[in-house]
């Protein structure tokens, strides 16, 4: 993948394939990394971040990270002189699609391929930039323990999704109380157990719903007993229903 300048602060970078994945790499600029189809995680020391068409995710400058995809993809990247930019995120998060971001970020990359006028590549910029400063955070990250035992423990628990592994059972197989256990896991990730399990969950769904699967083998493959009982999850959680939310 190039990177393609835009203007003096915007780079962009595009790859259509069936499946990526990068080495862990960091850049001196801030990057916005979006799917127009299929969906992508990325991973830092902190967490993971899954994100369909409808969202993108916001990675600071220098922050090692990985990205991949999940089946089929079209990937598009904006990297970002954002220094002197106020209001832009400074750690890593999931953001909104909005339809004014989407439409932006593909006039970006069709000005990279036919550059023109560079009064319109600047105004442009600066719209995304506006439009990137107002977008609220979504809740589609994982956080990643520092503890190392319990680092260990919660990528058990990502490889079987499906497996029901109960406060008491988690806590027992840390050698530990089940009040110490809860304070640890709050403390190393900044939410409870169950709630990190349902999360993960959801993220292991996200990438089975984007290789085509239905949502009663996502359902059995994510630890749910029917479809319906996903759907409420997947929709509390994010508002939309799973056939809804990759709708860009």
């Amino acid at each position: 993948m190039r990177a393609q300048a835009v203007t003096d602060h915007v780079a962009v970078v595009s790859q259509d394939a069936h499946r990526f994945a990068s080495r862990r790499h960091s850049h001196p600029q801030a990057q916005l990394i979006y799917a127009i189809t299929g969906v992508v995680s990325v991973t830092t020391a902190d967490g993971t971040w899954v994100v369909p068409p409808s969202r993108a995710v916001w990675v600071p400058a220098g922050v090692e990270h990985d990205t991949k995809s999940h089946s089929a993809v079209q990937f598009r990247s904006l990297l970002i002189d954002a220094v002197e930019v106020m209001g832009l995120p400074v750690v890593c998060m999931a953001m909104e699609v909005t339809p004014l971001l989407r439409e932006l970020i593909l006039r970006l990359v069709a000005i990279a391929d036919a550059p023109g006028s560079v009064e319109l590549s600047r105004v442009v910029t600066q719209l995304l930039l506006m439009e990137l400063a107002s977008l609220p955070v979504e809740p589609l990250s994982l956080p990643t323990p520092r503890h190392p035992p319990l680092a260990r423990f919660c990528d058990q628990i990502r490889g079987e999704p499906a497996a029901s592994v109960s406060l008491e059972q988690a806590a027992r197989a840390l050698h530990m109380s089940r009040a110490s256990f809860m304070r640890l896991f709050q403390h190393e990730t900044g939410m409870s157990f169950l709630r990190w399990r349902q999360q993960a969950r959801l993220l292991h769904a996200l990438s089975l719903l984007a290789e085509g699967q239905s949502i009663l083998n996502v359902a059995l493959a994510c630890g749910y007993d029917s479809p319906s009982a996903f759907s409420a999850m997947f929709r509390r959680v994010l508002g939309k229903s799973p056939s809804e939310y990759f709708v860009p």
